[in-house]
């Protein structure tokens, strides 16, 4: 690929759209597992299935499948994928069996983490080393999009059209990707292939093995909360379910503009924004802990959103730089590790609920929170295990 002839910015653009569409279908489903339950006639709890069997694809094939894919040319890589997204979403528009439709949910997310990895992977590839951070940033806000958007637009299009005008639209976004990465997007072959065994070798590597360990408490941190937060704000804050809901989109908002601002703040600064990124994360909790009153929470609750879009920008670049030999594999790796951070945070959070009561699961993201900060500030002063020094090394 020759970068001087490359639209970088249309480029960077499309591999984010692209990310929206598959973040898009995944998390798109959330907004109408209600309508899905009664169109198929299954207990909402069999729906969420739709949900769970999904991540768990994505959390096995985040380490695998990337690793696998690593060799083939990366336009065609990124178009298979999106060609299995766009039909399997074409078949759910039409699927009249339940067990139809969740088998076309578990296959596209097989390939889920091989689509975004290569998505983070190309757009630090063309914007060069240095810029690399603030590149993966504006994937990272096609992350956030899909997070955001996808579930209630999916909601509204259930709602006042029908359940199927909610799967075309999961089908169009996803297609439309395809075409422009068909017409747009040069071909990418790989130009040093690395052996599987030598991609392997890395996890030999003591910092990608501690970077990995404090992806997953970052992550834990911030979702062992978030999961919860809907319950949070209305059994504990006391507000009403409109107020929650905009809350909750407000969140989702304010990780967009966190990640580009994430992106800055690592290309100038990376060590000091790690660093610090734990304790900001534990402040906010303390003061949520002890907020009262909707003007309070819901400036902590933005200042929160920031946080969340700084913190999936921090996790790729802290395992990338681990890698950096690697980066196909390791973007698999902090899939992965971002996903069993969202597990084990969501669990330890759920068991401070069970025992002490819904306002405890602030505890549970602060006591993650800590345990990345130890990690963190043992890296960061010793070189060997120190992700950006060891790039550079």
């Amino acid at each position: 690929m020759n970068l001087e002839k490359v639209n970088k910015n249309l480029m960077i653009f499309i591999l984010a759209v692209g990310v929206f569409g598959i973040l898009n279908t995944e998390m798109g489903f959330i907004g109408i597992l209600p309508y899905i339950s009664e169109q198929y006639d299954v207990t909402i709890v069999r729906a969420g299935l739709l949900i769970s069997l999904f991540a768990l694809g994505v959390a096995v094939a985040g380490p695998t499948m990337p690793l696998i894919c690593s060799r083939f040319n990366r336009k065609y890589l990124m178009l298979f994928v999106l060609g299995i997204f766009t039909i399997c979403n074409t078949i759910s528009i039409f699927a009249t069996d339940f067990d139809l439709l969740l088998a076309v949910r578990v296959l596209p997310a097989i390939f889920h983490p091989v689509y975004c990895s290569t998505a983070f992977t190309v757009a630090a590839m063309i914007a060069g080393k240095e810029l690399a951070p603030e590149a993966v940033a504006k994937i990272n806000i096609g992350v956030s999009a899909g997070m955001v958007v996808g579930v209630p637009i999916s909601n509204f299009l259930a709602e006042q059209i029908s359940l199927q005008a909610s799967m075309t639209f999961f089908a169009a976004v996803t297609f439309a990707v395809f075409v422009a990465t068909i017409f747009l997007v040069p071909s990418m072959p790989v130009k040093e292939v690395m052996t599987y065994g030598s991609q392997l070798n890395v996890l030999k590597k003591p910092v990608l093995i501690i970077s990995f360990l404090a992806v997953i408490f970052l992550n834990g941190s911030i979702f062992g909360v978030f999961n919860y937060l809907a319950e949070y704000l209305s059994s504990v804050s006391n507000f009403v379910p409109a107020i929650v809901s905009i809350l909750l989109f407000v969140y989702g908002l304010c990780n967009i503009f966190g990640s580009l601002l994430a992106g800055k703040m690592l290309v100038k600064n990376p060590i000091s924004t790690v660093k610090f990124f734990p304790f900001a994360l534990a402040a906010v909790y303390l003061l949520l802990f002890n907020a009262g009153g909707l003007v309070p929470t819901s400036a902590l609750i933005i200042l929160w959103g920031i946080l969340g879009g700084i913190n999936a920008n921090i996790n790729q670049f802290w395992i990338s730089r681990a890698a950096p030999e690697a980066p196909d594999f390791a973007n698999g790796l902090f899939l992965t590790a971002a996903n069993l951070g969202c597990m084990a945070g969501t669990s330890f959070g759920g068991i401070f609920i069970d025992e002490l009561g819904t306002p405890s699961v602030i505890f549970g993201g602060i006591i993650f929170a800590i345990f990345a900060a130890v990690i963190v500030w043992s890296q960061c002063y010793k070189p060997a295990l120190n992700p950006v020094k060891a790039a550079v090394r």
